[in-house]
């Protein structure tokens, strides 16, 4: 017979746990929802080019946009083919490596992005960042940053391009977000 889930984890742990993926599905499917509503770029490829804005030179290697996205890292490939179809995205040769791939970020893939960020910054207050404080914000980072740093142990190391690219954003991308009152609430 299996242990009672209260002698493997106490119960309010496992509620958090609970709470935070039912909360996570539901918003970011509300938010891809009003992304959609509104015209601009699906929520998956925001997530591709906000991961190219924020690396050097606006380019990642194939393995390394994987490592940078946030929602869905298995669909990289499929996904960078559909945003080159439409020239948000192009690849270019690894130099030395004949195998490699950079995606490199579009002219056309910034503005894409940031026409996408106010109605994106817009969806993200309306679903979330509303219905908490500044201080709860922080103690929310604080407390998933903890859990991120964790899980990342076997992620690509400190200052890697990927690592690097998914905590940054494009200058202009960026001057936009702060439009919103100074909160930062960017990706």
């Amino acid at each position: 017979m299996l242990a009672a889930m209260s002698e493997l984890i106490d119960e309010r742990r496992l509620d958090a746990w609970r709470t935070f993926l039912k909360t996570h599905a539901s918003v970011v499917e509300r938010i891809a929802r009003d992304l959609n509503a509104a015209g601009v770029v699906p929520l998956e490829w925001y997530d591709v080019l906000v991961a190219l804005s924020g690396a050097p030179g606006r380019r990642l290697r194939m393995h390394e946009l994987a490592e940078a996205m946030v929602l869905n890292r298995s669909n990289a490939t499929r996904l960078a083919d559909r945003l080159e179809a439409v020239g948000l995205l192009r690849r270019e040769p690894t130099p030395g490596d004949r195998r490699g791939t950079f995606a490199v970020l579009t002219e056309a893939g910034l503005a894409e992005l940031r026409r996408a960020w106010p109605i994106y910054a817009q969806a993200i207050d309306a679903r979330f960042a509303q219905f908490i404080s500044r201080k709860e914000a922080a103690q929310l980072s604080e407390l998933l940053g903890r859990a991120l740093e964790a899980a990342r142990e076997a992620s690509p190391p400190a200052g890697s391009p990927a690592r690097a690219a998914a905590g940054k954003l494009d200058p202009g991308v960026r001057k936009l977000a702060r439009t919103d009152g100074g909160r930062g609430v960017y990706s």
